[in-house]
């Protein structure tokens, strides 16, 4: 169990550090919400250590050292080290979601550039869509499919927090855009990143960067009438708060080099009853067939780590009503692959 202590500063730092979580992950259930609040703190920590300070690489170094002693049960002692700690033995977290978040901070960390799209979604796959996978097992969620959608959705929202920073990005010398739309429309990446202007050509990428997110955002949608009842208005919440960034970056035509799009506590507000609205709409309507599309090829490997690694008690399940539990799922699972192999 996390301290209460040291949950309370997790959710202090998120409070500061990430408002749009913050928001959504008011309408989660405690037994979801606590575990989430430790594991975004430790992402946050992860974040700003290589984002903020002077030597990255060192920084990540430090970072792959605190999650082994966090996998040892030797958390170092602070309090996100702890709460990870605490929420890595209460659900089994599968090694391999943290590891990938820490190989993408580490791309960061080289000032990495990808070459086209699918490079690009493999950096989301690690910074965010592991993020989305591990909060699918701290809901006791570890079915192929749901997986597949959960990051999806990871992949969308690192693609509007790309599209929302160009401008700041490329002020820090970071470059996230694609090299090869670069190349066809005759830009060149260095004297972008000297003088970044707004420039019609950049405005495109970042419409295509949205239009593409939308599309993921919408996939997400039938895993998330897979989870579980409780745990669907935070979520829903999260994907409508976080697409919401790309309203006011395309009311300014997608210029994200002379202003940063941000969004309002009243649009919040609005995305927060609308979660729950889309809630109630998921008990009328028949489960989508999105939810058994196949996975990006960039998430395949995060899917399959947490699917092998999938335990036979829902978190917050307990003794038999815990494991009749988890019975159910691995037979809907079960089911599932039946029907995608036709049988």
């Amino acid at each position: 169990m996390i301290d209460p202590t040291d949950l309370e500063h997790c959710r202090e730092a998120i409070r500061h550090g990430s408002r749009s979580f913050h928001a959504a992950s008011k309408l989660l259930p405690a037994k979801v919400r606590d575990p989430s609040l430790a594991l975004y703190a430790f992402c946050r920590l992860a974040d700003d250590a290589v984002d903020l300070g002077a030597d990255k690489a060192g920084a990540v170094a430090r970072l792959r050292a605190r999650l082994d002693l966090a996998y040892r049960g030797t958390p170092r002692d602070a309090p996100a080290d702890r709460a990870f700690a605490a929420v890595i033995e209460d659900v089994g977290m599968p090694r391999a979601l943290p590891e990938a978040l820490l190989e993408g901070l580490e791309w960061d960390a080289s000032v990495r550039r990808y070459g086209d799209l699918s490079e690009l979604r493999g950096y989301g796959a690690r910074v965010a869509a592991s993020v989305g996978a591990m909060m699918c097992v701290l809901m006791g969620v570890r079915d192929a499919d749901a997986l597949a959608r959960a990051c999806d959705l990871g992949v969308a929202m690192q693609l509007t927090n790309i599209a929302r920073d160009v401008g700041e990005d490329a002020r820090e010398g970071r470059l996230y855009l694609p090299l090869d739309w670069l190349e066809k429309e005759g830009i060149d990446p260095e004297a972008f990143l000297a003088d970044p202007r707004p420039d019609r050509r950049i405005e495109m990428f970042v419409r295509r960067l949205l239009d593409h997110a939308d599309e993921l955002y919408a996939r997400s949608e039938a895993g998330i009438a897979a989870l579980p009842r409780s745990v669907r208005p935070g979520i829903f919440a999260a994907r409508h708060i976080y697409a919401g960034i790309g309203v006011p970056l395309r009311r300014a035509g997608c210029d994200a080099i002379s202003n940063r799009a941000r969004t309002t506590g009243m649009q919040k507000g609005g995305w927060l009853a609308l979660a729950g609205a889309r809630t109630a709409l998921t008990m009328a309507m028949p489960r989508s067939a999105i939810l058994y599309a196949r996975p990006l090829p960039e998430v395949a490997f995060l899917v399959d780590a947490t699917a092998r690694a999938r335990r036979t008690e829902a978190p917050w399940g307990e003794g038999r009503a815990g494991a009749l539990v988890g019975a159910f799922a691995r037979l809907e699972e079960t089911d599932r692959a039946r029907i995608r192999a036709g049988i």
